[in-house]
């Protein structure tokens, strides 16, 4: 089984790693997991303040303080993983990654960083479920 972890720099994050380490557990399987952050691109002017060099190390950075906390969470739960980072719109950009990788199941927070955190799901995981054409768990 192929499951991609969507994460982000929220703390949700750990509670979608943990959850998954318990599904394989009580699916007595090994799945490949693909954990996966998608940095919202920056508007075409605040990429153009970073002159020659671009955005990328920005967009290298925002991917690493979402992946750099989970890596222990990840280590301890022996389950081997490959991480992604991409750029873009982030549901449609999951969404293209789960395509990528054949994955059979996302796994993503109820929530992440937005706005309106107290809302019951956010905007994000509301357009993944209605868009993905794989099952989709969602981790409060």
């Amino acid at each position: 089984m192929k499951i991609l972890l969507a994460v982000d720099d929220s703390a949700v994050g750990a509670a979608v790693v943990r959850r998954v380490a318990k599904l394989a557990k009580q699916l007595k399987a090994t799945p490949e997991l693909y954990v996966v952050h998608v940095a919202p691109r920056l508007s075409k002017a605040a990429e153009k303040e970073f002159g020659k060099a671009g955005p990328g190390r920005y967009y290298d950075r925002q991917s690493e303080l979402a992946l750099e906390p989970l890596r222990p969470l990840l280590a301890r739960t022996r389950l081997a993983f490959e991480e992604r980072k991409a750029v873009g719109e982030v549901a449609p950009t999951l969404l293209a990654e789960a395509k990528a990788v054949k994955a059979d199941l996302i796994v993503i927070g109820s929530h992440g960083k937005g706005a309106l955190k107290s809302l019951l799901i956010g905007s994000v995981t509301q357009k993944v479920i209605a868009l993905s054409p794989v099952p989709v768990l969602v981790v409060h």
